[in-house]
């Protein structure tokens, strides 16, 4: 046989095989059952981006795949899930929304307001669920409450400043001066410092708020405030929260008592945090996810508030910063942290 025509007949056994592989394709999915093809197919994409790694948002992160797993979505099997941090970086958030965007995702998933304006600002069209916001409306998110109507849906953890501050005045009775740290930049910290101070103002009590844009500048800001506070309160500020322990450091050297928003920040030497489970809050975020993946639309569902609060103590954390706490307070606490 000449190599011209050896290379035809090949050519011709090729597209048969693929005629034949099409049409057993198209019996077995007639058939209900599973072909690799349509299996490829059916595999759902899932990008997931954070603006730093810290705790509470890891935990947003895990409680979202693992809520997607329970829903039968799973990494490895009919998922593609990927995530990416933006370690801090503003700019870096934008390149990975580009890049998100770049590979049309089923759904992307944005945690922390940075990230999710990054993604916001970048596509019109990909589903886009945010987590760890803390005021979705604030950051232009959404419009309000309601379904928006857009590809943008998702979950918040804002929390009754009211509540935050009778928190305070259980650890320090006598407080009179609030002070905290944050990075203006974010626009969901700059908010809740507008308001708190607001309200503090109401009660008699003055709130010093020091800046600190960078995490190398929480710990110098804090430092700051020694000889001016009462207290020390911490909302859930990235820039903070990443760099916990230079905060931690500072009211432990200087016996500052430190409240915190931020339930983990409590394990790692707040003395108190009513807060939100932020795992329960990944978890309530994958509910969302696997929703879009079941064929919703991102704008058919409102954005939620999440309730899952909870008050952890930590005792040992009091001594360091020379607060003795009533037991009746101590009663209170959901989880005592030792």
């Amino acid at each position: 046989m000449s190599g011209k025509l050896h290379s035809v007949c090949a050519a011709s056994i090729r597209a048969a095989r693929l005629v034949v592989a099409a049409a057993a394709a198209a019996v077995m999915l007639a058939a209900g059952m599973p072909a690799s093809a349509s299996a490829a197919a059916a595999e759902k994409t899932v990008l997931v981006t954070a603006i730093v790694d810290h705790p509470a948002l890891d935990a947003i992160r895990d409680g979202t795949r693992d809520e997607l797993k329970a829903a039968g979505f799973e990494a490895g099997k009919n998922l593609r899930w990927e995530f990416q941090s933006a370690q801090g970086s503003a700019g870096t958030a934008a390149q990975i929304a580009r890049k998100y965007v770049g590979e049309n995702p089923d759904v992307i998933v944005a945690i922390a307001t940075p990230s999710a304006q990054s993604l916001v600002a970048a596509t019109k069209s990909i589903p886009i669920v945010y987590s760890g916001v803390a005021d979705p409306i604030a950051a232009q998110l959404v419009k309000d409450w309601k379904p928006s109507g857009t590809n943008v849906t998702g979950l918040s953890h804002m929390l009754d400043l009211n509540r935050q501050i009778d928190i305070m005045k259980q650890v320090v009775p006598s407080v009179k001066k609030v002070g905290i740290v944050y990075n203006p930049g974010e626009v969901n910290s700059a908010v809740v410092v507008r308001q708190l101070k607001g309200l503090l103002e109401k009660q008699g009590i003055a709130l010093i708020d020091v800046a600190a844009p960078r995490t190398v500048d929480v710990g110098p800001a804090a430092k700051s405030l020694i000889g001016k506070v009462d207290l020390i309160y911490s909302t859930t500020d990235n820039n903070v929260v990443s760099t916990y322990e230079s905060l931690v450091k500072v009211c432990n050297d200087a016996r500052i008592p430190l409240v915190a928003s931020d339930t983990d920040s409590v394990k790692r030497g707040a003395i108190a945090a009513y807060g939100v489970n932020f795992y329960a809050l990944g978890r309530a975020t994958g509910k969302v996810v696997a929703r879009i993946l079941q064929g919703e639309k991102p704008g058919n569902i409102a954005s939620s508030v999440s309730r899952d609060l909870a008050l952890f103590v930590n005792p040992a954390a009091a001594q360091k910063q020379g607060v003795t706490l009533a037991p009746a307070f101590l009663k209170q606490a959901d989880q005592v942290v030792h």
